[in-house]
């Protein structure tokens, strides 16, 4: 198994020999290691060969962020020589070709470098030189981040500036991010970062930069956490400035309202802190009232008045002013109302005028053709009548025989139909006169017998 194990390398070494390709004899999972200050931090190497089947001799050595290089081990498979100052700081471990840095400190930073010479057994002579370099950074782990604002009262809108800071009491390398209701904020034109984001400038302040402002801090070995939250009061306005009415029609600037009416108007703007309100007749360009409600009574007003309402922000010295008309005029007994509500009553008056058409043919029809007195007709025919079949005409003669009668009724000669109040009288005279069908009814049963008497 051995002598195959030896055979294999062999073969390889002559063809990377032969195709001039440079192997890789050693391997390091990571060429940066971020260590914490007071921990070891181990520099693991990896060796892609048997040992046994070469000789290896290779130091470790140390650059600072100064520039000074330190050799700190020089070491063979069966020994290992250490730095008499870095003696109790480095762990060599032969034949093992990692490197232990024990209880880091700032100093430990910078580039440790792997030099490595492999002399095979079996190719006595040919060295091959393996390097590899590794950065070490030694961080401190970040502590709870404090924020602060400048100035600490509340701001005014386009006239004044805000700078946040965030700060930790340990760490290094740390990193800053900023978070404005916990969305994290951005370099805009008016958003100022400093390099490591620990400094935030808001210039100008405008009324969308109010809201609760946290920073959260983290380097690469820790995340220090949130800061507590801070909340940023700016005064601005008025915004939006709009008068309105729950009464009356309105269309665009103009207020329609029915003589004798009492209406109230309501003046509201966006703005903080609130605004003081002032309201003003424009054709005797008097003040009327002041706050945000206005009460008028139709009855002290002529055909047609102007009003304005002006809003005005004590802090931001600002103002924005809203005028209307209002006209008094006869809007009926019906009260405008919304799109929905018409629609609403238009179908509630359909219904009642398509109930009202069919109530009042029903009367017309219970008029013309008394109902009670058709049926009370066929309800008084005779029952013979009633029950005979349906006779064609040429069933059997011998049914039609027997004595006629022919019947007038006085008064009635003249009438072709019978309609239903004809029939209703036959009912009073069935009494005194018989029918043809009363004679067909006495027809004998034996018509032979009644032709021989």
């Amino acid at each position: 198994m051995e002598a195959t194990g030896r055979t294999a390398l062999y073969v390889c070494s002559v063809l990377f020999t032969l195709t001039e390709i440079s192997s890789e004899y050693i391997h390091m999972p990571s060429l940066v290691h971020h260590g914490i200050e007071g921990n070891p931090l181990f520099l693991f190497v990896e060796t892609l060969f048997p040992l046994e089947d070469a000789e290896i001799q290779g130091t470790w050595s140390h650059m600072k962020l100064s520039g000074t290089r330190t050799t700190l081990v020089t070491f063979t498979k069966e020994t290992a020589i250490t730095d008499m100052i870095y003696r109790n700081r480095v762990l060599f471990r032969e034949p093992n070709i990692s490197l232990l840095i024990q209880n880091l400190s700032q100093g430990d930073e910078g580039t440790y470098h792997l030099s490595l010479n492999i002399e095979f057994h079996n190719k006595t002579g040919q060295v091959i030189k393996e390097e590899r370099s590794v950065n070490v950074t030694v961080d401190v782990p970040v502590s709870t981040p404090v924020i602060a604002k400048r100035p600490t009262h509340a701001v005014v809108e386009d006239k004044a500036n805000v700078t946040w800071t965030c700060s930790v009491g340990k760490g290094t390398r740390v990193v800053f991010r900023w978070l404005r209701d916990n969305v994290s904020l951005v370099p805009s034109e008016r958003y100022h970062f400093s390099r490591d984001n620990s400094t935030l400038l808001i210039s100008p302040v405008k009324k969308g930069d109010k809201g609760s402002y946290r920073c959260v801090a983290s380097n690469p070995v820790s995340r220090g956490g949130d800061s507590r939250t801070l909340d940023l009061n700016v005064y601005y306005g008025p915004y939006n400035l709009e008068v309105s009415s729950v009464q009356g029609l309105r269309t665009g600037e103009v207020f329609t309202i029915n003589p004798g009416e009492r209406v109230f108007f309501k003046c509201q703007a966006d703005s903080n802190p609130p605004n003081s309100y002032v309201w003003i007749s424009k054709n005797t360009t008097q003040v009327v009232t002041k706050g945000p409600w206005l009460e008028v009574r139709s009855y002290k007003l002529a055909q047609a008045e102007q009003y304005l309402c002006r809003a005005f922000n004590n802090v931001t010295q600002k103002q924005d002013e809203a005028q209307f008309t209002l006209v008094v005029a006869s809007l009926g007994t019906e009260k405008h109302i919304q799109a929905g509500e018409s629609v609403s009553h238009l179908a509630v008056i359909t219904v009642c005028s398509l109930f009202v058409i069919g109530c009042m043919l029903l009367f017309f029809l219970r008029r013309n053709c008394h109902p009670k007195r058709v049926l009370m007709c066929i309800y008084n025919r005779p029952f013979t009548e009633q029950k005979r079949p349906h006779r064609s005409g040429h069933e059997d003669a011998t049914e039609d025989f027997g004595i006629y009668e022919f019947v007038s009724i006085p008064g009635k000669s003249e009438s072709a139909q019978a309609s239903c109040r004809s029939l209703a009288r036959l009912e009073s005279i069935q009494d005194i006169h018989t029918t043809i069908y009363d004679v067909i009814r006495h027809v004998p049963e034996t018509p032979s017998q009644s032709l021989l008497k």
